[in-house]
């Protein structure tokens, strides 16, 4: 839970009178809950072919067509060609953005493809401009709409079937995605079967949508790891926790609390791979989804790092991913729907002062999981990075008040994320559903204005 007593204190109507803002309590996933707490608008620009099945996806969800406030507005502009259907866009948007209700959700899903360089036409350019400004209606919307409501926008491959971007759309729209905001995913034509081979998830299961899936997470003992193992099992994974030995107790709470399996393992150790791959095809054969967060910061400015802090942070927070990784990639144990999910960080995005050794761990990781994907696509797992901005925890209620509110307030939704929010990314890539999205860097920030 977070301890933000300023956002506690602005929900007093007596506090609002005197000029305080309202800082919005986020709509967050709960079991049982439904998608959407209200109505949706769907519309499309042009000949878009996914309109009408995400009409059925939320008919099929009891999300009602209504009048007054919308929970969710959808636009399928994967049909935008001219400047003339941006005219379309915003004629669409302007009067469906007035009626979003608090918590709602604004998504748009944009064209892919586009040739670029020499093999470019006239045609071809003005596409590729369309497609980008899309981008920036997104991310300036994403600034705009208010009291907990977000942006995002889907890029979709035009090969891709219409379920390919089902799971994202749920994602997107439902309380899991709290604070995901102004990002742009990139949906690629799935390869291999829609869903686990072997019937592992059902995405239209709202309770266990990862049911039957064995699911490693690093660095679970405590923090952002434990909401990973926590939301994972809630959503009906079978959990393998892995921490160092010194966490002993912590991770056997998680792995008792999750219905798992404690492995305390130095990741950074020689024989640690082995030992995790052994581990794993002992007990269950298999994995499914690999969750890389185990990472640590030894924060040093430039001008003073020494290597033994600079060596450490790269040997967990990088090293040890591109041994586990190419094991996988090498082997038999990765399911042919899995799914390597990498915590990264904002830093490694915009940098941080006093973090060149973190912001370059923490970038290489998003290199790490760019280069693979391709690769990986054509067996039918798939690899990603999500990428935590200021999240409550431990550290940083630890920090001093100043250094602590700015972290918060800088980002649209003026509030530090929770630990869950970064696992409820997790648990949606790791769906099998979710084969067309691989590559991507996702960031959970609620649109951090610093690197956005």
């Amino acid at each position: 839970m977070s301890n933000d007593a300023f956002r506690d204190l602005s929900q007093n109507p007596l506090i609002q009178r005197l000029g305080v803002p309202r800082i919005p309590v986020l709509r967050r996933h709960t079991v049982g809950a439904p998608l959407l707490d209200g109505p949706a608008l769907v519309g499309s620009v042009g000949s878009g072919r996914f309109a009408d099945p995400v009409r059925a996806l939320l008919k099929d969800a009891d999300v009602p067509d209504g009048d007054g406030r919308l929970a969710a507005v959808v636009l399928d502009a994967t049909a935008a060609r001219t400047v003339d259907d941006l005219a379309a866009v915003q004629e669409f948007l302007t009067p469906a953005v007035r009626r979003l209700a608090p918590n709602g959700r604004l998504l748009l899903l944009g064209p892919g493809g586009a040739p670029a360089g020499p093999a470019a036409g006239t045609g071809d350019v003005e596409a590729a401009a369309v497609a980008q400004a899309l981008d920036g209606i997104v991310r300036s919307a994403a600034k705009e709409v208010r009291a907990g409501a977000t942006a995002n926008l889907l890029v979709v491959d035009p090969d891709a079937p219409p379920a390919a971007v089902d799971s994202s759309v749920r994602f997107f729209l439902s309380g899991r995605s709290a604070y995901v905001d102004g990002q742009v995913v990139r949906v690629a034509t799935p390869v291999g079967p829609a869903r686990d081979p072997i019937g592992m998830d059902d995405p239209t299961d709202d309770v266990h949508p990862l049911a039957g899936r064995v699911a490693v997470v690093t660095g679970a003992a405590r923090g952002i790891g434990a909401a990973i193992a926590d939301t994972l099992a809630r959503d009906g994974a079978r959990v393998v926790a892995v921490d160092v030995p010194a966490a002993g107790e912590a991770l056997a709470g998680v792995a008792n609390r999750t219905g798992g399996t404690a492995l305390a393992l130095d990741i950074t150790a020689a024989d640690a791979t082995g030992r995790l791959l052994a581990h794993l095809a002992e007990r269950h054969g298999r994995v499914d989804v690999m969750v890389h967060n185990a990472g640590i910061t030894r924060d040093k400015l430039l001008a003073n790092m020494d290597a033994d802090r600079w060596n450490a942070v790269l040997a967990v927070n990088l090293r040890a991913q591109l041994a586990i990784n190419a094991a996988l990639r090498d082997g038999d144990l990765l399911s042919d729907s899995g799914r390597i999910v990498c915590v990264a960080s904002t830093s490694g995005i915009a940098g941080n002062r006093g973090q060149t050794n973190y912001a370059a761990s923490k970038a290489g990781v998003i290199g790490m999981v760019r280069a693979p994907a391709p690769g990986l696509a054509a067996r039918g797992a798939t690899i990603n990075a999500v990428a935590p901005g200021f999240i409550e925890t431990e550290m940083t209620a630890r920090m001093p008040l100043g250094t602590r509110e700015a972290g918060r307030r800088i980002n649209s939704l003026r509030q530090g994320g929770l630990p869950v929010d970064v696992a409820e990314t997790v648990g949606w890539l790791g769906l099998a559903e979710s084969g067309g999205v691989t590559g991507q860097v996702v960031r959970v920030c609620g649109q951090s204005l610093i690197g956005a």
